[in-house]
């Protein structure tokens, strides 16, 4: 899986900018959303699903930052996982044989689920928090300014 990445330029952020305006309001309707491009006879009917995520690029591309799109039933190499994780590479091979992973065998190449990979993530990061959170309330009970 490659990262296709383009950031907008100026023109397209401030193009963003006035379709997040026209579109927000739509986010969370029962409606789909019908758009017409140029001069189109029929409109192109948006799920309501797509239209939030849709606002959500544009918001990016707004704010001067760049997107991409990743399926998520998308499987990533033990490279790409580690640097999702932030990680070295060799630690997350322990991750994959410890079991705190899953992942599957094509020839001599692990590859790993980004969905899974994403919610190890999720729970990492809470776990990490909380841990933060703690020592932080220890160290304001100990009367220590950092």
């Amino acid at each position: 899986m490659s990262l296709d990445i383009d950031i907008p330029s100026e023109t397209a952020a401030q193009e963003a900018e006035v379709a997040v305006r026209a579109l927000e309001h739509f986010v969370g309707g029962t409606l789909p959303l019908r758009l017409s491009v140029g001069d189109m006879a029929v409109p192109v009917a948006i799920p309501t699903e797509a239209v939030a995520l849709l606002v959500r690029i544009l918001a990016h591309m707004a704010n001067g930052d760049a997107v991409a799109l990743v399926p998520i039933q998308a499987e990533v190499t033990t490279q790409q996982a580690a640097d999702l994780l932030h990680v070295s590479r060799p630690y997350l091979i322990k991750l994959l044989e410890e079991g705190k992973l899953p992942y599957r065998r094509i020839g001599s190449h692990r590859r790993i689920p980004l969905r899974n990979l994403l919610a190890y993530k999720r729970q990492d990061d809470a776990e990490r928090r909380a841990i933060a959170d703690e020592l932080t309330a220890e160290a304001q009970l100990l009367g220590l300014d950092y």
